[in-house]
């Protein structure tokens, strides 16, 4: 990771079983928080991004929603 302050995840859980999908989300919140390291994530999964601070919608290119979770 060369101590990156930004994180680009494509699909990161994409072929995971749920348990290590958990894990990973974890892992990504650990470093938000304790390093302060930025997740920018894409995913299909709403779970999956509900673990974020922020959640962009997409559709056809466009934004089609912008929500804060209220997650700390």
């Amino acid at each position: 990771m060369n101590d990156a302050s930004i994180i680009l995840a494509d699909e990161p859980t994409g072929n995971l079983d749920s348990r290590t999908s958990k894990d990973i989300m974890e892992l990504f919140t650990d470093l938000n928080r304790e390093y302060g390291r930025t997740i920018i994530q894409v995913t299909h999964e709403a779970e999956m991004a509900s673990y974020g601070k922020r959640v962009l919608t997409f559709r056809d290119g466009m934004v089609l929603k912008d929500e804060r979770t209220g997650r700390p």
